[in-house]
């Protein structure tokens, strides 16, 4: 019981650095590309990951969970069309131990829309339509997350690892970004249970924005908008800590439940618990597995109050539902995902395969 306090006394610790960028004047949705989350396994448990993530997806939720891969290679690929098909969602991920104490990842996050017409030059010089002026550009956002996790001896059974992410993000030739940040990540096991903390963005995440103003100064003078100028965006930092247990329900039959609570310190947001200071906003994943081959998951996530136009309000949640099953050192998984519980064209199918290579 000793150790546990030990432990909540250092969660502690680490999460007060973030509450001071609280009454700093940013936009709340900075990168929030990164909020979708990786892995049709932890899409399908509504990203609650913090706690239980074991593979090399680690690497995104909580680089301490490297260091629960076994083998000496692993990788992973992930792909899902958003939005009925008018975003794709790629991520590919790969870890690999450096020793029996430190393992290292690597991950690649791409949203992006694509082919999205430039209509700027369908008129031609003569003032005639000319459909083959047409051009075509995507608006982009990359994140490279390079990850590394250490076990410590300190506290028994602490993990603790760390990101560096470099955050690209395009509109075509029009305007380009590069950020970088920084993440923390702790998880211990005590029993059946499981601790985890995640620190992102811990000392912000600055994204330099540079735009190209003489590709679009026509354009904004004749609609009468503000040309850009080059702007600094700051992502501030978050906090989730995540809490899970795992039950044997028979020999054959298991039962792996978690909850994450995402902490946000940029005012009030539409989530169960708000407030100017923090906003907390739950989500819950259950996973039940047969033998180790076979899986069911289910969560609920992204619990919002609604306010209509006639003042009601409303809760909507978006739910989500996943299979997976392993072959030898293959896993593919498949998950259900209802972005914003809004409609039926919002379902998106993720497909996600991870193959795990030892060292022969």
């Amino acid at each position: 019981m000793k150790g546990f306090f030990r432990w909540i006394y250092f969660l502690g610790f680490l999460i007060l650095p973030t509450v001071g960028f609280s009454q700093t004047k940013t936009p709340k949705f900075s990168n929030e590309f990164l909020s979708i989350g990786v892995g049709a396994r932890s899409l399908g448990m509504s990203n609650a990951q913090v706690s239980v993530a074991d593979n090399v997806t680690a690497g995104f939720w909580n680089p301490a969970g490297l260091l629960d891969i076994t083998s000496k290679y692993e990788a992973e690929l992930m792909h899902a069309s958003l939005f009925a098909g008018i975003a794709n969602f790629d991520y590919a991920g790969f870890a690999t131990p450096i020793d029996s104490s430190t393992h290292l990842g690597f991950s690649i996050v791409r949203l992006a829309v694509d082919d999205i017409p430039d209509t700027r030059f369908l008129y031609d010089a003569n003032g005639a339509l000319n459909y083959n002026n047409i051009r075509f550009f995507s608006a982009a956002d990359y994140a490279f997350i390079f990850s590394f996790a250490r076990r410590v001896n300190f506290i028994k059974g602490l993990k603790l690892g760390a990101n560096f992410k470099v955050i690209h993000r395009t509109v075509g030739d029009f305007a380009k970004a590069w950020g970088f940040g920084l993440d923390v990540g702790a998880q211990i096991s005590l029993n059946k249970w499981r601790l985890g903390l995640m620190l992102r963005d811990i000392t912000g995440t600055f994204n330099a924005w540079s735009h190209n103003t003489e590709l679009l100064a026509d354009i904004y003078t004749q609609t009468g908008n503000v040309i850009p100028d080059n702007t600094l965006e700051i992502t501030l930092p978050k906090a989730i800590l995540g809490v899970a247990r795992d039950w044997n329900i028979s020999d054959n039959f298991t039962l792996l439940a978690s909850l994450d609570m995402d902490f946000t310190f940029d005012g009030k947001r539409n989530v169960p618990v708000s407030s100017e200071v923090v906003s907390i906003d739950p989500h819950l994943g259950l996973e039940f597995g047969y033998k180790g081959v076979a899986y069911l998951r289910g969560g609920v996530g992204n619990i919002q109050e609604i306010k209509d136009f006639d003042g009601s309000k409303s809760t909507t949640a978006q739910a989500n539902f996943g299979l997976g099953i392993r072959i030898k050192q293959v896993q593919i998984d498949y998950a259900l995902t209802d972005m914003g519980d809004q409609s039926d064209a919002l379902y998106s199918h993720v497909f996600s395969i991870r193959a795990s290579i030892d060292k022969k």
